[in-house]
């Protein structure tokens, strides 16, 4: 046996803590690749397969032949959690440089000068950031003993629009000398993906590539009628389910409601979305591989890098938008034991919410133009721009706006730099052929998604043909190849149950209580002066009330049919009038935010659903016995801009366009008054209409709205 499969075997046994362990085919050739012949890498192989085990064994070889340390590009920080936790059993020193541990940099960076670090993970967008660029990155490249690339189909799924960053890793591969070994890991990487990756890796890649297919799971789908059918299934069925697992929902309102109404069934349940801290989201990670609760009900927020060996079961309330990304999170379960469980309960608002994501993250050619003449335009000596400043030049949300800069700074038409971001001159093109080709291929993988709920043939083999798996054949367990293996009945108190929380009213409104940034540029003056800082409470709304969101679960379908682009005009439905009746009903037992019953009710006028608004306000008004004082007078035409825009160009739009007209403001004097509106979305129209309904007199003003957007 070679010398060096001898050293590598020895530090593999001590990784796995099993003395007779030995390599999976593939692995010690990668690792020899890297190690003796310095290569270029990629691995595709499934979850669990053991790539991690092929770089800190790579890692330990390199660095005990006096090899600097390896520095890992790694996409979530639960990975590296669970990489560094990994490393630590191997005898590895490893550390991270990311934006949860902030206070351990100085410590990091001393330990990297000290040579006391044998692996250094980062996520890709530290690649870009200023000090790090610049003074840290380029002493790295000089040192680094081997590059890994993990979760390597970033490079081509994300790196083309979600985290563009990752289009920075042919860059640092480029930079680093020819003599550096790199490496590339992946589980979900199609044909299409392999090239993409391989070359980005530059030439003379070595690919080695095994059978995506897992053994352990069990693979069904159940198509139910609605939402009420598949929650009241969780609720007969979760404690059937083997051991602890993950549900996964699309929308972060589904995985909250979800979680509340399995907890309050007695389930142990925790919510996991991208709304939640990270310290929880760290407790609920550590509590599920405890095994101290029976799932976790989550978003893709809980994804790569979650390692559970032993998890039981994955469910999904409704279908990512590809077997590509099914296959990636169905991964997290049965990697370690000989069986799992896995169950796509498809929805019918599915489609509606991969339309969304799928090309929510692209850029549009007109905003970038906004985005490089303000740059270009900046007033500062260096022209330099803050993203909260670029937010008073371009409408345009952060998030959306952040997304953008990463792109024209990968594609080098902008930099980031200490206090904000600056152009670069650089010319900037819209590859519109590059985001058509992107937006086709999502529609492509979407349909496939849909192939794979109805198809009769093997669901395992499915999943691995969408791979371009060569040794896809029929796995001899599914519900297709061996029957149903799951119960389709539904307990008659679960779907109850199910039914009363899809219908459970009223989402919490609150108000806006902050001036946005840079108002000066845009003319928004208060008694002279922009408005900078606090609102002031005489002129707030209280906290108002929505009846739901529009991705809510329940209420969420006819309100997205009443929202869609296209829908007609018309009356409130009376099912919809009837919900808001019995919302107010319960809000004046909850003592209507201590403001006191209304007296009357005001509207917000509109120009899209004018029968809309106008029959709510006034069947309320009726209804609760409450006097329609009719809506607020639009001056100049009423506000400008459109929904979505940012917080400092929708408040412009808005600025003294909404008024109490003389006859309303006569009777507003020491009233509490309920402000009626369809769709709430920024709250900037709340907050300018309650503030002139507080200045014409009116002592305080509780907003109800029929949807929340988002």
């Amino acid at each position: 046996m070679p010398e060096l499969k001898i050293e590598a075997q020895r530090i593999l046994a001590t990784l796995v803590g099993n003395p007779e362990a030995d390599f999976h085919e593939g692995q010690y050739e990668a690792i020899a690749a890297l190690v003796d012949g310095g290569q270029r890498a990629l691995v595709v192989q499934r979850t669990g397969w053991g790539k991690s085990a092929v770089y800190f064994v790579a890692s330990l070889l390199l660095r005990a032949r006096g090899a600097g340390p390896t520095l890992i590009v790694s996409p979530l920080l639960a990975l590296m959690r669970d990489q560094i936790a990994a490393a630590e059993r191997a005898g590895v020193r490893a550390v991270a440089i990311n934006s949860a541990n902030a206070t351990e940099w100085d410590e990091v960076r001393e330990a990297l000068a000290a040579d006391r670090v044998d692996v250094l993970l980062i996520s890709p967008e530290r690649l870009n950031n200023p000090a790090f660029r610049d003074r840290e990155l380029p002493e790295l490249i000089r040192r680094t003993g081997l590059l890994v690339i993990d979760e390597a189909h970033c490079i081509s799924d994300w790196g083309h629009d979600f985290r563009p960053d990752y289009r920075r890793i042919s860059e640092l591969i480029a930079g680093l000398p020819g003599t550096v070994p790199v490496l590339a890991t992946t589980a979900t990487a199609n044909s299409r993906v392999v090239t993409d990756i391989e070359e980005q890796l530059g030439s003379e890649v070595l690919t080695i590539r095994g059978s995506l297919a897992r053994e352990s799971l069990r693979l069904g789908v159940l198509r139910l009628a609605d939402s009420r059918d598949r929650l009241a299934w969780l609720l007969s069925h979760l404690e059937e389910l083997p051991g602890s697992g993950i549900i996964y929902t699309l929308t972060v309102s589904a995985a909250e409601d979800t979680a509340r109404l399995l907890a309050e069934a007695g389930h142990r349940v925790l919510a996991y979305t991208g709304r939640t801290d990270n310290a929880d989201r760290e407790s609920a990670e550590q509590l599920l591989k405890n095994n101290q609760v029976k799932a976790l009900v989550a978003t893709s927020a809980l994804g790569m890098g979650f390692d559970k060996p032993d998890l039981g079961f994955v469910i999904h309330l409704g279908a990512p938008s590809s077997p590509v990304a099914y296959y990636q999170q169905v991964g997290r379960a049965g990697r370690g034991s000989a069986n799992a469980d896995v169950l796509l309960l498809p929805g019918t608002e599915d489609k509606e919410i991969w339309k969304y994501f799928a090309t929510a993250s692209m850029p549009s050619p007109e905003r970038a133009t906004a985005v490089l003449e303000a740059l270009a335009e900046a007033g500062t000596p260096s022209g330099v721009l803050s993203t909260a400043a670029l937010e008073a030049r371009v409408d345009l949300r952060r998030t959306p706006l952040e997304l953008l800069l990463k792109v024209l700074s990968v594609d080098g038409a902008v930099q980031r730099v200490a206090g904000g971001w600056q152009s670069t001159g650089n010319p900037w093109v819209y590859d519109r052929e590059r985001y058509r080709r992107i937006a086709q291929s999502r529609v492509d993988e979407q349909g496939s998604m849909v192939d794979y709920e109805r198809s009769s043939a093997c669901r395992m083999e499915y999943l691995a043909l969408a791979l371009d798996d060569p040794n896809a054949a029929p796995c001899g367990r599914c519900d297709n190849c061996a029957g149903q293996w799951f119960s389709t009945e539904l307990d008659g108190k679960a779907a109850q149950a199910a039914e009363e929380s899809l219908h459970r009213l009223g989402v919490p409104v609150e108000p806006r209580a902050q001036w946005p940034s840079g108002m000066e540029r845009l003319g928004v003056l208060i008694d002279g002066k922009p408005a900078k800082g606090k609102i002031s409470m005489g002129e707030r709304a209280v906290e108002g009330r929505a009846l739901a969101r529009l991705t809510d679960l329940g209420w969420g379908g006819p309100l997205r049919e009443l929202f869609a682009e296209g829908a007609p005009d018309g009356p409130v439905g009376q099912e919809l009038l009837r919900g808001c009746v019995q919302l107010l009903k319960e809000w004046g037992q909850d003592g209507w935010s201590a403001a006191g019953r209304p007296v009357a009710v005001v509207s917000l006028p509109s120009r899209s659903k004018p029968q809309l608004i106008g029959s709510l306000a006034s069947g309320l008004a009726e209804i609760g016995r409450l006097e329609y004082w009719g809506e607020l007078s639009l001056v100049d035409g009423g506000p400008t801009g459109l929904r979505g825009g940012n917080s400092a160009y929708r408040l412009a739009g808005l600025w003294e366009r909404l008024v109490p007209g003389p006859e309303l403001s006569e009777r507003l004097s020491g009233q509490t008054v309920l402000l009626v509106d369809d769709l709430v979305d920024s709250r900037w129209t709340l907050t300018v209409a309650a503030r002139e309904l507080r200045r014409a007199g009116a002592a305080a003003v509780l907003p109800l709205v029929l949807a929340q957007a988002g």
